[in-house]
Formats: structure tokens, sequence, C-alpha cells
């Protein structure tokens, strides 16, 4: 009987934990806090980059930059950066 009772309780906690991952259907993924440069790799703060508007939207996706320098380079070539670190970019209305 100990074994049974032993048993059903792995069991519920295997399944349990493979559903706590999940994310419910339709909700909204979480923008993350920091990011890496598309063109340098340095860390970048999501929302200040966004609010001195260091980023470039390419094919739906936002790629947030570190300096200055790192949005004309993006431009150039936004092919050779588009495997970087991004976010969905929002949808506009």
């Amino acid at each position: 009987m100990k074994k049974l009772i032993i048993l059903a309780s792995i069991s519920s906690l295997l399944v349990g934990g493979a559903f706590a991952g999940q994310k419910k259907p339709g909700a909204p993924a979480k923008t993350p806090t920091s990011i890496k440069c598309a063109v340098m790799g340095n860390s970048v703060n999501v929302a200040d980059a966004t609010k001195h508007h260091m980023y470039a939207d390419y094919k739906g996706n936002r790629y947030f930059f570190c300096c200055g320098g790192c949005p004309s380079a993006f431009k150039a070539h936004p092919d050779k950066f588009a495997k970087s670190e991004h976010i969905t970019a929002p949808k506009t209305k």
C-alpha cells in the first residue's frame, strides 16, 4: 500500500511539473528587462533603450542598441544582425 501511495505522489508531481511551465493560451509574452545589443553584444536596459529610441524594428522584430553608433551599423546590414537577440516588435495601430 505504501508503494502505491509513493508512486501516486511521484506521478502527480511529474504531471503537475509538466503543466507548471506552460503559458496560458493568449497570454502576452513578457518583455525582458535587459537584452544584448544587436551589434556589439553588450547588455542593454530595454526600458532605457526604448525611452531613448535606441532600437530598430526589422521584419517584425525589435532590436536594441547600446550606443549611438550601433543603429547605423544595424541599418546598413540588417540581415547580418537579424539573428541577434530581439523581441517581437509591438503592433502599431
